[in-house]
C-alpha cells in the first residue's frame, strides 16, 4: 500500500511538472515580442531618403496627372531626387536623334525642355541628380539605322542597339553640350553655331548612364573609357559637377565591374570617382500571390544587403572617398517584366501590395543606413500600365499618393543625415514567428528620440515597446491604406497593422 501511494505521488508530481512546463511555453507563446533599445550605444547616420522619377508621357504637360505628380514632388521636398531620361521614349530622352552632316545639326529640345523645366521648378531649393542615360543611337555601329517613332509618347523598347561605340570623343562632346544647355545658357554645336537656351540651372550631380550591365553589353573597360570621356568634357563647362557612376541593375553579378571602376589606376589622371550607384528590386515569381510576396520581398532584401556589404568592402579598399547611392529601390511584380510582349494582360494589383512595398523600402532604408550608404532612392514617382505600374508611387488615374509615397514622406519627415542609430533588438519572448516579422530601429538627434517599426507580415502583430515610449506619439501607415494615422501611446504593447510602417516619437 505504501509503495502504491509513493508511485501515485510521483506520477502526480510528473503530471504537475508537465503542466508547469507546457503552461510556461503557452504563456511565452502568448507574450508579445519586445523592442529593447540601448540608446547610448550608437553610430552616426548620413543616409538620405529620396526617390527616382523617370520621364514618360504621364509627366508631360497635358497629362491628366501632370500637375498632381509635380505637386507631390514639390511637397515632399527631397534632396538628391534622381530624374532619369530613359530610352523607351527616344524623343523625351535624346537631344540629338540624328547625326550632324556637313550643312546642319539636329539638336531638338522641344520635348525635353518642358520636362526639365517642370522638374527643376518642383525641386527648387534642393539638389537633384540628372541622368540623361540614353546615348544617341547613331554613335553606335549597327547593321542599319535604328528607326524611332515620330510620336514622342509611343514606346520603343529596342532603341538602344549596338556595342561598338565608334567615337568616344563625340560622346563626351554630346554630354558637355547637354550640360551646357542647362547650366550655361546654351552651347556651340558641331558646326560652330551657338544655340541659346536661356537656362542657368544649378545642377551639381550628373549620373553617367543607367544599368550598363543591361544596355549595349558594356564591359567594365568600355564603361570606364566612356565615363572618363564624359567627365572630362563636362567639367570643362561645369567645374562644380559631381558624377555618379555605374548604376548597375544586378550588383550581385558585377564584382569585377565594381572592382575595375573603383580602382583609380584604371582611369585617366584626375578623373573624379564621386559616387557609385546600383539598384535593388524585389521581384516575385509569376505564380506567387500576396501571401508569398510578404516572404519573398524581405528574403531578397536580405540577400541584397549581403551584396551591399561586399561592395562597400571593395569601395573601402580601392576608393574610400567614393560615396554610395542605392538610387532605385523598390519592388516590381512579375507581370511588369513582360509588359511589352504580345497579348500581355495587366493583372489587378491588390491594394495591400502598395503597403507591402512601402514596408520593404522602410526596411531597406534602416538597414542601408546602418551600413553607411549615403542615399536610398525609392523607385519611382510615376508608373502606369505598359510602363511598370507596380513601381508607381502615385495612382496613375488621379495622381494621388499611394502607400509607397506616404511611407517615404513619413521617413523623410523624421529621419535623415545627422541622426544617430542606437543599438536596437527585437526579443522573441518565445514567439519567433512574431519577432521575425518585426524590424525595429531607434534614431536620435539632439536629444530627440524616435523608433521606426516595420511589420513585414500581412497580419496584425502586437509588439511591446520600451517603457520610455509611454506617452509618446505614434504615426502609422498600414493595412491597405496610404493614410497616416497619429495617436498617443497609452500602453507599451501596441498592435501594428499588416505591413505597418510606424514612427514612435518619444517625449523629450
Amino acid at each position: 500500500m505504501h509503495n502504491k501511494e509513493k508511485k501515485y505521488k510521483i506520477a502526480l508530481l510528473l503530471v504537475l511538472a508537465m503542466f508547469v512546463v507546457f503552461g510556461n511555453r503557452t504563456l511565452l507563446a502568448q507574450n508579445a515580442p519586445s523592442v529593447v533599445v540601448t540608446w547610448e550605444k550608437k553610430i552616426p547616420s548620413r543616409t538620405v531618403p529620396t526617390l527616382q522619377a523617370v520621364v514618360n508621357p504621364m509627366l508631360r504637360r497635358g497629362s491628366p496627372i501632370h500637375d498632381a505628380s509635380l505637386e507631390a514632388l514639390h511637397r515632399l521636398g527631397a534632396d538628391y531626387v534622381r530624374y532619369a531620361f530613359w530610352y523607351p521614349y527616344p524623343k523625351l530622352a535624346v537631344a540629338e536623334l540624328r547625326p550632324p552632316d556637313a550643312n546642319q545639326t539636329f539638336w531638338d529640345f522641344q520635348y525635353i525642355d518642358p520636362l526639365v523645366e517642370d522638374f527643376q521648378r518642383a525641386s527648387q531649393g534642393h539638389s537633384p541628380v540628372l541622368s540623361f542615360s540614353t546615348i544617341p543611337q547613331w554613335l553606335f555601329t549597327t547593321p542599319q539605322p535604328v528607326l524611332y517613332p515620330d510620336d514622342p509618347n509611343q514606346v520603343l523598347w529596342n532603341y538602344s542597339q549596338g556595342t561598338d561605340l565608334h567615337d568616344v570623343g563625340a560622346l563626351g562632346d554630346y554630354y558637355a553640350r547637354l550640360v551646357s544647355w542647362y547650366t550655361q545658357g546654351g552651347f556651340t554645336d558641331e558646326l560652330g553655331k551657338f544655340h541659346s537656351s536661356g537656362h542657368h540651372y544649378d545642377i551639381r550631380y550628373w549620373e553617367v548612364f543607367n544599368e550598363i550591365d543591361g544596355e549595349h553589353d558594356t564591359t567594365p573597360q568600355q564603361y570606364v573609357e566612356r565615363y572618363d570621356a564624359i567627365t572630362q568634357a563636362v567639367l570643362k563647362v561645369a567645374p562644380q559637377m559631381k558624377f555618379v557612376g555605374l548604376a548597375l541593375s544586378a550588383p550581385s553579378d558585377a564584382p569585377r565591374t565594381f572592382a575595375y571602376f573603383l580602382d583609380p589606376k584604371n582611369h585617366k589622371p584626375g578623373i573624379p570617382l564621386d559616387y557609385i550607384s546600383f539598384h535593388v528590386y524585389a521581384t516575385p515569381s509569376g505564380d506567387q500571390t500576396l501571401e508569398d510576396w510578404q516572404y519573398t520581398f524581405f528574403d531578397q532584401a536580405s540577400e541584397f544587403l549581403a551584396v551591399t556589404r561586399y561592395i562597400l568592402q571593395l569601395r573601402d579598399r580601392l576608393s574610400p572617398s567614393t560615396k554610395v547611392m542605392v538610387n532605385e529601390a523598390g519592388s516590381i511584380l512579375a507581370g511588369d517584366m513582360v509588359q511589352g510582349e504580345p497579348g500581355h494582360v495587366e493583372k489587378t494589383i491588390p491594394p495591400a501590395y502598395w503597403n507591402l512595398s512601402g514596408a520593404l523600402y522602410a526596411y531597406l532604408y534602416a538597414e542601408l543606413a546602418k551600413l553607411g550608404v549615403d542615399i536610398v532612392g525609392e523607385s519611382q514617382l510615376v508608373g502606369y500600365p505598359s510602363q511598370f505600374p507596380s513601381v508607381s508611387m502615385l495612382d496613375w488615374t488621379n495622381g494621388k499618393p499611394n502607400a509607397r509615397f506616404t511611407v517615404l514622406e513619413l521617413l523623410k519627415d523624421n529621419f535623415g543625415p545627422g541622426d544617430d542609430l542606437s543599438d536596437t533588438e527585437v526579443r522573441s519572448n518565445g514567439s519567433l514567428a512574431e519577432s521575425d516579422a518585426i524590424k525595429a530601429q531607434a534614431f536620435s538627434r539632439e536629444g530627440h528620440r524616435k523608433l521606426l517599426l516595420v511589420n513585414q507580415r500581412n497580419r496584425e502583430i502586437t509588439v511591446e515597446l520600451p517603457k520610455e515610449c509611454l506617452g509618446a506619439t505614434i504615426q502609422n501607415i498600414g493595412g491597405a491604406s496610404p493614410d497616416t494615422v497619429k495617436q498617443d501611446v497609452g500602453d507599451i504593447k501596441v498592435r501594428l497593422l499588416p505591413f505597418a510602417v510606424s514612427v514612435v516619437a518619444l517625449k523629450d
